[in-house]
């Protein structure tokens, strides 16, 4: 067998052509935007209800505010921390009624937690909690 032999001009440039590449990609890209479905996601609405008028049930619960200045309020006053059992159980004496807790916007959660802690020791049985609105 005979070899051939091949002239080949090194002068020659090969030149790789890209055109029918990107014409791939566009066609591509068109395709996947054609066929793409846009989920439009939401968040779920949330309807809060107003907070009852406090003043009606004022024999029906006790009231316990929690401020933005980190004090505990019974009736307008500064109970703090440490007046939470007595008060409750003096309450809780006479009859079982729920707690409810106003929270002002800026208090903060650990003494929340702190004040219901101590409510539960003292024997209340059901608390709810509420935003108070700052004076």
């Amino acid at each position: 067998m005979k070899h051939r032999r091949i002239n080949m001009d090194f002068n020659d440039s090969t030149e790789i052509n890209i055109s029918p590449m990107i014409d791939m990609v566009f066609i591509l890209l068109i395709f996947f935007i054609v066929t793409t479905v846009f989920i439009d996601e939401h968040g779920l609405d949330v309807d809060v209800p107003q907070p009852a008028n406090i003043t009606k049930f004022d024999n029906e619960i006790m009231q316990i505010t929690v401020t933005d200045s980190s004090q505990v309020m019974y009736e307008g006053r500064n109970i703090g921390l440490q007046g939470i059992r007595s008060i409750v159980r003096q309450i809780m004496h006479k009859e079982k009624i729920p707690l409810l807790i106003g929270v002002e916007s800026r208090s903060t959660a650990g003494l929340l937690v702190k004040v219901m802690d101590e409510a539960k020791l003292a024997g209340v049985e059901s608390i709810s909690i509420n935003h108070a609105s700052s004076k």
